[in-house]
C-alpha cells in the first residue's frame, strides 16, 4: 500500500505484514480427545497410605520416657550414685523368675502382640473409608468418601418410582442395597435399580467399583 508524502506528491511504500503459520503460535487444546491415563492402561492408582499419627506419637512417646529414664539411671551410676530402685527391682525379678512364670508369659505376649500390631500397620495402607479414584493427571490423586458415596447411591435409589426408602451399606468391594417398595411389582423395582445403580456407580470414578447386591422387599406390617 502506499501514501502520499508532504506537498511534494511523492509515495514511500510501507511494509506488508503477513500471516505465518512458521511463528509458533501455540496451537489450540485439543477438547475432544479423552483426558490421559495415569499408572498403568486402566489408570488404576493405590489405596492411599495413613500417616498413623497416634501409633507412631505413642511408640515416640514410650521411647522417649525409657530412653531418658535409662539415660538418668546410667548418669546416676556413673556419678556414684546408687541405681533406679525400680531398674534394680526389675532386674532382680528378671534374674530369679524361671521362663515358664506366669507374669513372664503374659509379658512376653503382650510385647509380641504390641510388635505383630506395629508390623501389621506398618505393612498396610489403611485409610479403608477412602476410596482411590481413578486418575486422570500425573500430579493430582482423588478419593471418596466410604459414606459419601453410599449417600450418592441412596440417593439415586430414592429416584426410582416405587422406592419407599432405601439403606446402602458400602465396603470396599461389594454395595449392599437395600430397598422398601410400597409401589410396583418388585421384579421391575428390582430392575430399574440395578441399571440406575450401576450407572451411578459407574459415575463415581472409582479405580475398583465395588460389586452390587441390591435387594427389594415390602414394607412391614404395622400392628
Amino acid at each position: 500500500m502506499s501514501e502520499p508524502q508532504g506537498s511534494e506528491g511523492t509515495t514511500q511504500r510501507l511494509p506488508v505484514i503477513e500471516k505465518d503459520d512458521t511463528l509458533g503460535w501455540p496451537a489450540a487444546p485439543d477438547t475432544d480427545g479423552s483426558p490421559p491415563v495415569q499408572d498403568g492402561a486402566d489408570g488404576r492408582g493405590g489405596r492411599f497410605w495413613s500417616v498413623r499419627r497416634v501409633p507412631a506419637g505413642i511408640v515416640a512417646l514410650l521411647l522417649l520416657i525409657a530412653a531418658g529414664a535409662f539415660l538418668y539411671d546410667i548418669a546416676a551410676v556413673r556419678a556414684g550414685r546408687p541405681g533406679l530402685r525400680w531398674r534394680r527391682e526389675l532386674a532382680r525379678q528378671l534374674a530369679a523368675r524361671p521362663l515358664d512364670d506366669t507374669w513372664v508369659l503374659v509379658g512376653a505376649g503382650v510385647t509380641a502382640v504390641l510388635g505383630l500390631w506395629l508390623l501389621v500397620l506398618a505393612a498396610t495402607p489403611g485409610l479403608r473409608r477412602l476410596l482411590p479414584m481413578r486418575r486422570g493427571h500425573p500430579d493430582v490423586r482423588a478419593g471418596l468418601h466410604r459414606d459419601a458415596a453410599a449417600l450418592v447411591l441412596r440417593d439415586r435409589a430414592m429416584e426410582i418410582a416405587g422406592v419407599r426408602s432405601a439403606r446402602v451399606r458400602l465396603r470396599r468391594r461389594r454395595a449392599d442395597v437395600r430397598a422398601v417398595a410400597h409401589f410396583r411389582a418388585l421384579e421391575e423395582v428390582r430392575a430399574d435399580l440395578d441399571t440406575v445403580l450401576a450407572e451411578a456407580v459407574a459415575g463415581l470414578g472409582l479405580t475398583r467399583p465395588p460389586a452390587l447386591s441390591v435387594r427389594v422387599a415390602r414394607p412391614g406390617r404395622k400392628g
